[in-house]
């Protein structure tokens, strides 16, 4: 592989072209942007052969190529002494290929032989595939030194289809070619691609042809890794956690003198199970046994495992085949009584019905992702045989911890159990100590309950700004498309895929950055502009101040903590009432049978002894007094086993006089039963009106008249509770139920204690008070984090300028092969960072903007690296976009619009 790489830096950038003279540093910059060919693809994940075009060039005749149809890309040294390992055979030639002219066509990039130059005793010619030139053979030169087939042909331009003795080349700009279209759409097959050439050459399609054009394929990107680990390694961007701590500057680069943001990382968590991996069966075990261990963004699975047991797996039936029994889930430290128990329950539903659907079938079941607020991704873990285990989260949680400095912030679709996880966890002690803490996601966290949201949700978290941490869902949404082509691949393949996906992922992101950055200080403005101002009406009018405002957020969280807990008196205080309850229909039943029984003895009641003569009536009364007294032992039983309850209840909760239905705790606790029927009738209801409205709003409107009836029936038995209260509950009506509004009630309504409706936090009133205070808030800690995220942006554009000319004088100094590559790679770069440039200035003409643009500092970097200069002295100027270019930038793909327009929706109700 080393020799291919270094014959692919030869044929890509030949020396000629990037030994001339440099000497300003402005030339090292600008030369990146003007080369005609500057998209390396190894360097960059983007479109990049220089030559390459998305066409095929219309046949032509080459009078230079008449007879051997020679493809060179320069004169190559003489004859070796052995030769290279050619099959010349037709084996794996395409059939039937068409007549062409015999004056085939050269490819472009590469210079005709002379006619001159001496045929070598070596050279020979191989059948190819070329989308641009549809050539259909080659004559490659072979040099004098040469022992390396495979070396000669890359040296060309072309790759062969097997190592030693290839038949079928493929030219490298084909494979840039399938590369690229995969960059962005991700779901294109190989077999796509190979039916394409078959469509252009005009030949029937064959498997081997596409197991022809993989194989090519798969070196090819082995060889693009090797080219960007050595442009990683000069640009000094291979430590470990490089990518992490440097991919978004508006996240991780610090500046001194920075206002202070409460949380220092910010990211979410999320498992999505559609990459999952079919397991091969016995007779495909063998094959591909490569490992792709050397990305940053996939943990090891040694890492993973070492999690594997922080947490116990908990009431889930054991299965001799599973291979998780004994190891949790995020949610399995949440005891069965804790009020997060129901935000819970619809998780680990969902996620064991998802188990059930895999049938154990597949290697890998999905991959456990981390990601930014902006969209980059931090790290990913392969699910194997699992669903979303405890392990997941907690790797990636640790790796946070080891990484980042300060208090970081988690979101998860079930951060508020999840916290306690993590508490239970060996890493719950660093976790607490650096005053990190989980939430949940925006648009999942209204399917928690109200006291969950109280807490957890990112409304109502300080320092949380705008984000709704929804962004692995967005990225999942496109990461999707991968699955039809690793669900079959092998291990290293879907690794190699996943993490070139997510890789042109970043850089896109990357190059959204600062559009992000100022559509969130947008937005934020635009809130404070609309709102404060009412808010500030609505205040006044109700003689409020922001303390007042404050102590009602804090009054409405421990409210909705206690409510619907029920206190251990309570519950005993029930089970007594109950007992007794039991106790006194025992006794009645008793009386009755005893009272029947006494009946049945006949007045004047003589005993007669036994006699012959006979009775007509005998075995009717001796049936009928045979039952009476089994009914009488049974009720005294029952009545006994009653008394030994109540009596045991009275010792262990010390009652010494045996409570009476006139007693004020036998009538409290009395009323305390009624009410909880109450609740359940309304838990009840509240289920069936929820899921009527989501289907009405999803318009799934054939399941809507049957669950009318049931809520008909439902209202019923939920206003004959309410009627049992004392004093009686409000009832309701088909016309209430139906309707949203309806919905904010039911929180109120579970409070039997007291009339929360009259405090003044649970008013309309006062809950849009709150709603916009927080909204308020958090756009304002919006304006804070933007315009600290707009300076690090602009600073780390400046380092980074900096830094790449730095590093193009020494590899110019050196002649370093790489030169080409980390050119291309710094020409792309800066082309996005001239477009930030571009968006900044228009940040900083914002009204909401604090200040003016300026370098600083990096934290913990040297005190002399700050660049004293902005850094579009000696970047290249782009237009400014015109008004359609910035409304073009600013609509949301589809995946994002969708999640985003309901988040908005639902936050501002």
């Amino acid at each position: 592989m080393p020799e291919l790489v270094d014959a692919y830096l030869e044929w890509r950038y030949p020396p000629s072209e990037y030994t001339a003279s440099t000497s300003t540093s402005d030339t090292n910059a600008s030369r990146s942007t003007s080369r005609p060919h500057s998209n390396h693809p190894a360097s960059q994940n983007s479109p990049a052969a220089p030559h390459a075009t998305s066409s095929p060039s219309p046949r032509a005749s080459s009078p230079s190529a008449v007879t051997s149809g020679t493809s060179t890309h320069r004169p190559l040294a003489s004859a070796p002494s052995s030769p290279p390992e050619i099959n010349l055979g037709e084996s794996a030639t395409p059939s039937a290929p068409p007549a062409v002219s015999v004056h085939a066509q050269s490819s472009p990039d590469t210079p005709e032989v002379d006619q001159e130059t001496r045929v070598g005793e070596y050279d020979f010619t191989i059948d190819v595939f070329n989308i641009q030139t549809l050539q259909q053979s080659v004559r490659i030169r072979c040099p004098a030194e040469m022992t390396s087939g495979a070396k000669a042909l890359v040296l060309h331009g072309y790759l062969g289809t097997s190592p030693l003795k290839p038949s079928l080349a493929i030219a490298l700009e084909t494979l840039e070619h399938l590369r690229r279209i995969r960059l962005f759409s991700a779901s294109y097959s190989v077999e796509a691609f190979t039916k394409l050439l078959c469509y252009y050459y005009n030949i029937t399609y064959r498997r081997r042809f596409r197991l022809a054009v993989a194989d090519a394929f798969d070196i090819y990107l082995g060889i693009l890794r090797a080219v960007r680990s050595r442009v990683r390694t000069a640009l000094a961007e291979d430590s470990p956690n490089w990518r992490v701590l440097n991919a978004c500057p508006a996240c991780a680069f610090e500046l001194e003198d920075e206002p202070s943001l409460r949380w220092s990382r910010m990211f979410c968590l999320d498992g999505n199970n559609s990459l999952k991996r079919m397991a091969p069966t016995e007779k495909h075990k063998r094959g591909d046994m490569r490992v792709l261990d050397d990305s940053d963004y996939f943990f090891s699975q040694e890492y993973v495992d070492s999690f594997a047991h922080e947490v116990k797996s908990r009431g889930q039936p054991a299965d001799a085949n599973d291979s998780e029994d004994d190891e949790g889930t995020p949610a399995d430290a949440v005891p069965d009584d804790s009020p997060l128990a129901s935000c819970t329950r619809n998780w680990k539903a969902a996620a064991g019905e998802a188990k059930k659907k895999m049938w154990g079938i597949f290697d890998e079941s999905g991959i456990f992702a981390s990601a930014c607020p902006h969209g980059l991704i931090l790290w990913l873990a392969d699910m194997v045989k699992s669903g979303e285990l405890a392990k997941y989260p907690l790797s990636m949680t640790a790796k946070a911890l080891e990484v980042f400095e300060g208090a970081h912030l988690e979101a998860y679709d079930i951060g508020c159990s999840y916290g306690e996880t993590i508490r239970r966890s060996r890493l719950g002690a660093e976790f607490k100590r650096r005053h990190c803490r989980s939430c949940v996601n925006a648009f999942h966290g209204y399917t928690h309950n109200i006291a969950c949201q109280c807490t957890h949700h990112p409304n109502v978290i300080d320092g949380m700004g705008l984000e709704d941490m929804e962004t692995l869902e967005r990225i999942f949404s496109a990461s999707n498309h991968l699955a039809s082509i690793t669900r079959y691949a092998t291990p290293y393949r879907r690794r190699l895929f996943i993490k070139q996906f997510f890789q042109q992922w970043d850089d896109d992101k990357y190059a959204n950055l600062s559009q992000h950055i100022y559509d969130r200080l947008v937005q934020a403005n635009d809130i404070i502009t609309t709102e404060a101002l009412p808010l500030a009406e609505m205040m006044a009018l109700n003689h409020v101040n922001l303390a007042t405002v404050h102590h009602w957020y804090k009054e409405e969280r421990e409210y909705f903590e206690t409510l619907g807990k029920e206190l251990p008196w309570d519950v005993h205080a029930m089970a007594y009432v109950e007992a007794l309850q039991a106790l006194q229909v025992a006794q009645e039943n008793f009386n009755n049978s005893n009272g029947e029984f006494l009946a049945s003895v006949p007045d004047g009641y003589q005993f007669l002894p036994p006699s012959d003569s006979p009775i007509l009536d005998y075995n009717k009364e001796a049936s009928r007094t045979r039952r009476l007294e089994t009914e009488k032992r049974i009720r005294r039983e029952h009545l006994q086993s009653a008394e030994h309850e109540v009596a045991v209840l009275e010792v262990q909760m010390g009652i010494a006089k045996r409570w009476q239905a006139s007693d004020p705790e036998y009538m409290s606790t009395v009323r305390y039963v009624s009410q909880r029927k109450y609740h359940r009738a309304l838990d009840k209801l509240q289920g069936l009106v929820v899921q009527r409205l989501f289907e009405l709003h999803k318009l799934n409107l054939q399941h809507t008249g049957k669950r009318c009836k049931a809520i008909r029936n439902a209202v019923k038995t939920y206003n004959a509770a309410a009627a049992a209260l004392d004093p009686p509950r409000p009832t309701v009506d088909w016309e209430r139920v139906s309707h949203y509004s309806f919905l904010e009630e039911f929180s109120l309504l579970h409070d039997t204690r007291e009339d929360v409706r009259k405090k003044p936090w649970a008013t309309s009133t006062g809950r849009e008070i709150i709603r916009r205070s927080r909204r308020i808030e958090r756009a304002r800690e919006q304006v804070v984090r933007s315009c600290v995220e707009a300076r690090r942006l602009y600073s780390s554009i400046a380092d980074e300028n900096a830094r790449f000319t730095r590093v193009l004088e020494t590899l110019t100094k050196e002649n370093s092969p790489v030169l080409g590559p980390v050119l291309d790679y710094i020409g792309r770069r800066t082309t996005a960072n001239a477009h930030h440039l571009v968006r900044l200035r228009q940040i900083e003409a914002l009204s909401a903007f604090d200040g003016k643009l300026k370098c600083g500092r990096r934290k913990g970097s040297e005190a002399d690296s700050a660049p004293s200069q902005p850094p579009t002295a000696s970047l290249p100027v782009v237009a400014e976009p015109d008004e359609d270019d910035d409304l073009a930038e600013t609509e949301p793909d589809d995946a994002e619009g969708d999640i985003g327009g309901l988040v908005d929706y639902i936050s501002s109700t």
